[in-house]
């Protein structure tokens, strides 16, 4: 019997019993499911991971208007979240970071330094103005049982703004995570209300951390997007860097141990470094001595975490699954979002008022109709007896309510108390009826135009919380940084001539150069081949090495000359060639290929030189003449691949140098790029001209100083210039400044000085609130002034010819006074012909002006300033201050009418020039307008946009 029970339950059993794998496999997914839904992806809606939820339902429910203590909150989140109080607490902190959601008060700690917060004993917080307001609403929230089912937790908050997308979030699930850049505030309302409109958003980060950005590759958050971020780092002088702003995702403390890594490693090379960072990151780099600047900021970037790559993964949940989005994706879906929040809050508040006023109308009629008093109503003995009875009453005035009239209306009618029944006052129910019907007329209207009472929203957040929340991420295109054009040439290089080896370990042989441990080398042998190998310790080359040297790759600059005399024939070759891409490790033939060829003169030259050389050939019955020059500037420089000219079919006995070479190479065309506010060869930005030698490149600044440069490529340039060309000591420059201490606007014409590079020099005055208006070097400039003159402010237009104003005069001099009258507007123009830099159509207004100024229109000239009202306003002295206002004026029509005798420049009278073609007699000047009223304040922004060039 026993036998047979035991069959059956294990019958029973083999239908019952899992395998192992699979156990593992429900299990895993379960997991995975629950990882992603529940701990680590946020919500698309509310943009907030679970634990971040439960911590907002929490410090709402606990709201009171003052600040808790962030243990407490801590605590009653533990009702919610079972997942301990460590976790709560990092993320509590994280949200407060932001400062967005969350008021603080204690030490939160630093994000930026990497400071951690004080216990949660120790610090508070409360709900910020903006959460209460967007984030809560418990009539639109959905709501779910907590994990132990004694309380409510909503399932999402009804946030009526793209929050995810403000605050960023970042997660690691089960087989995959989210990385959601933050943006700025003011940029998401704009963009939602974009959206709105039906124009599609393209937002891009903003990092708290501020620095520079290249967001070229961020393919709107999606995976396989990148962003490069860099610290802003300044040059305060020739041997000190200042970092004043990290990458987003690092520290003060983590950039600093990794420029210290970079310099144990031989990358950098600094003297010390400094961390006085207090309010604002201050990072101070002392440079070894002989180390350029420009060279370790590129390092810098190269080596160091001043600039991290960033991979962007917006993965978030939407209708309970893992979605990847874009961020542009996001945003419109969080806009559609909040609009149908919007509408749900307008439906129930419509909704309430109708209820308001249903009721109003029930009170009133039972008043008015002395229904109270009825016999009937008096003598019911029960409620459902009453509710017949108030049915029958109410039956003539039902088609007047909006709906039908329910018991419990009725119940709340008899609850009414009999004082407030005598004491009814019907002319003011109808009056709050009246207000009430307003209202609702106001509610239909944002129902039926819900689109624009949206943009409305967003319109009032962007008002009332928009302030201080400008972007903090400069918007930049980064060059690449090659690492070993900047790495510090922190090995020696030494070669073996005779048994063929190069490294860096053969200290006990011949030196060859400086050079980086990343660096590659170009040998040359005497059997003519050449190979490029990394630097190492030792590597062997092959043997009869005539020279090597560190390689540059891509550089057309170095020619290398060479005479070779073939194995085969026993003709002597001439060549000149350079070497620009080759494969690593492979040897390259420079001679025809023939057996027993060898290399009998070779020279590298980095700039293209061509020396002069004798060859002297072995004595020949057929040979006249034993010995002869050879310029190599007469041989044309073709690939490394060609067999050369044939210098000579006889053997030759020696080739010597008779004569050092110039460079046969044109100058260096550079261009700089203001995007990327670098120098290059590339043929990008604004052409500079051809460089060579000791040419130098002018700088002006808008804060009216002046520096020279060299045209090295690694240049940094700073933020704020208004002018970069090839220096030329002789050319002429105008420049209208406003002297601070004279409180007047003076013009000078000067040339500026030769001088060290770097050396800053101001060419203004030096007084406190003296500002550059403009500089150009256009010998035909001039200026249109209008001035208000007299005690009765009249208003006068001068045009000035700026090079018959003011001689020529040194460069600290401080001009003529522009006018002695009261200057309202400066207007400068140049012709468009010649080689000038493009002028910024600026004006500057004058105190308490209220005028328009007039677009001139055809064959006129500017027009003067009507009606205006600046007669009396005061003239500036040194006891008034003045204000300024820049603003952008549009460019006047072309000029068709033939400039008149006065309107010639005064070169122009003396030597009348024949006469020009119908093309170039219509092109219009280019005009800049400054219409001035108190110079002190004329902000000129980081690009420089105030000035001409």
């Amino acid at each position: 019997m026993s036998e047979e029970l035991d069959q059956n339950l294990n019958e029973e059993h083999k239908h019952t019993v899992t395998p192992i794998n699979g156990l593992y496999e429900n299990w895993f997914l379960d997991y995975a499911s629950y990882v992603i839904l529940d701990r680590a992806v946020p919500h698309i809606h509310d943009g907030l991971k679970p634990v971040q939820r439960r911590i907002m339902h929490s410090l709402k429910e606990m709201d009171d208007g003052r600040f808790n203590k962030a243990a407490n909150v801590i605590g009653n989140t533990m009702k919610y979240h079972p997942h301990g109080d460590a976790s709560i607490g990092d993320a509590m902190i994280q949200i407060g970071q932001k400062d967005l959601l969350i008021d603080m008060q204690g030490n939160w700690g630093d994000p930026i330094t990497g400071d951690s917060a004080a216990a949660p004993r120790y610090i508070e917080a409360r709900l910020s103005k903006f959460a209460n307001e967007v984030v809560f609403n418990p009539d639109t929230t959905e709501w779910q049982l907590s994990y132990d089912g004694r309380n409510n937790e909503p399932i999402t908050l009804p946030v009526k703004f793209p929050l995810l997308l403000a605050q960023g979030a970042e997660g690691i699930a089960v087989g995959l995570a989210t990385k959601v850049m933050p943006h700025n505030f003011i940029e998401l309302l704009d963009a939602s209300i974009e959206a709105l409109k039906g124009v599609r958003p393209n937002i891009l980060p903003d990092f708290f951390t501020g620095g520079a950005a290249d967001f070229s590759n961020y393919n709107e958050g999606q995976r396989g997007g990148k962003i490069r971020v860099r610290a802003k780092i300044t040059e305060k002088d020739k041997k000190t860097l200042v970092i004043t702003e990290v990458p987003y995702s690092t520290t003060t403390s983590s950039v600093i141990d990794s420029i210290l890594a970079a310099n144990d490693k031989g990358k950098i090379k600094i003297k010390k470094i400094e961390d006085s960072t207090a309010a604002n990151v201050e990072i101070i780099v002392h440079l070894a001595p002989g180390i350029s600047p420009d060279v370790t900021i590129d390092a810098l970037y190269a080596f160091t975490a001043c600039e991290v790559s960033i991979s962007p993964n917006t993965c978030i949940i939407q209708g309970d699954k893992p979605h990847f989005l874009s961020v542009n994706d996001i945003l419109i879906e969080n806009t559609k979002h909040t609009k149908s929040l919007l509408k749900k809050e307008l439906e129930i508040r419509l909704h309430e008022l109708q209820e308001k006023i249903f009721f109003s109308s029930l009170l009133k009629i039972f008043i008015q109709e002395g229904m109270y008093k009825n016999p009937e109503y008096e003598n019911s003995a029960n409620f459902d007896t009453v509710v017949e009875v108030l049915h029958l009453l109410f039956e003539p005035f039902k088609p007047s309510l909006y709906r039908e009239i329910a018991p419990e209306d009725f119940k709340k009618l008899i609850d009414k108390p009999m004082s407030s029944i005598t004491r009814f006052d019907v002319k003011k129910a109808d009056e709050q009826m009246k207000n009430l019907e307003d209202e609702i007329k106001v509610v239909k209207n944002h129902l039926k135009h819900l689109t624009d009472y949206a943009i409305a929203w967003f319109q009032k957040l962007k008002d009332k919380y928009g302030k201080g929340r400008e972007r903090k991420t400069e918007i930049r295109l980064f060059d690449k940084v090659e690492a070993s054009k900047v790495a510090l040439a922190n090995v020696k290089l030494y070669m073996n001539r005779e048994d063929g080896f190069i490294g860096s370990g053969l200290r006990k042989d011949e030196f060859v150069a400086d050079c980086s441990d990343i660096d590659e080398v170009i040998v040359f042998r005497e059997d003519g081949k050449c190979i490029i190998t990394k630097v190492a310790d030792k590597t062997f080359v092959g043997k009869g090495i005539i020279h090597a040297q560190v390689f540059k790759k891509n550089d057309e600059r170095t020619i290398y000359n060479m005479i070779y005399k073939d194995g085969a024939s026993g003709t002597s070759y001439i060549k000149r060639f350079a070497v620009v891409g080759v494969t690593r490790d492979k040897e390259y033939d420079l001679t025809k290929g023939t057996k027993g060829s060898k290399v009998l003169y070779f020279t590298a030259n980095p700039n293209g030189e061509a020396e002069v050389v004798n060859v002297a050939l072995k004595p020949h019955s057929k040979l006249r003449k034993l010995q002869f020059d050879q310029d190599f500037a007469e041989i044309a420089i073709k690939g490394r691949g060609s067999q050369g000219n044939i210098i000579s079919k006889y053997p030759v006995k020696k080739i010597t140098l008779k004569s050092k070479g110039v460079s046969t190479l044109s100058g260096l065309k550079i261009w700089y790029d203001d995007l990327l506010k670098r120098l290059n060869v590339d043929g990008r930005g604004k052409y500079l001209g051809e460089f060579d030698g000791d040419d130098r490149i002018l700088l002006v600044h808008k804060d009216g100083y002046y520096e020279l440069s060299s045209f090295d490529l690694t240049n940094h340039f700073e933020d704020g210039l208004i002018l970069i060309q090839k220096f030329d000591p002789e050319k002429v420059f105008a420049a209208v400044h406003f002297d601070g201490k004279a409180q007047n606007y003076y013009i000078k014409r000067f040339m500026f000085e030769l001088q060290s590079n770097g050396k800053k020099t101001v060419f203004i005055s030096e007084e406190p609130k003296s500002k550059l208006l403009f500089v150009t070097a256009h010998p035909e400039a001039k200026i249109i002034v209008d001035v208000l003159k007299g005690k009765t402010q009249i208003p006068e237009t001068l045009d000035l010819v700026l090079a018959e104003m003011i001689d020529v005069k040194g460069l600290k001099a401080n001009g003529n006074r522009l006018s002695p009258h009261d200057v309202q507007k400066v207007v400068l123009e140049e012709p468009e012909s010649g080689d000038e830099e493009e002028v910024d159509e600026n004006e500057s207004e004058a105190p308490n002006e209220e005028t328009a100024v007039e677009t001139p229109a055809v064959d006129e000239k500017p027009a003067k300033v009507k009606d205006n009202p600046v007669a009396e306003a005061p003239k500036p002295d040194a006891k008034t201050e003045p204000v300024a206002e820049v603003k952008k004026v549009e460019e006047p029509k072309p000029i068709t009418a033939k400039p008149t005798e006065t309107e010639k420049p005064a070169a122009a009278k003396k030597d009348e020039p024949k006469p020009k073609d119908k093309a170039e007699e219509e092109k219009p000047a280019k005009k800049v307008d400054f219409e001035i009223t108190n110079p002190d304040d004329i902000d000129i922004d980081d690009k420089g946009q105030l000035g001409l060039f």
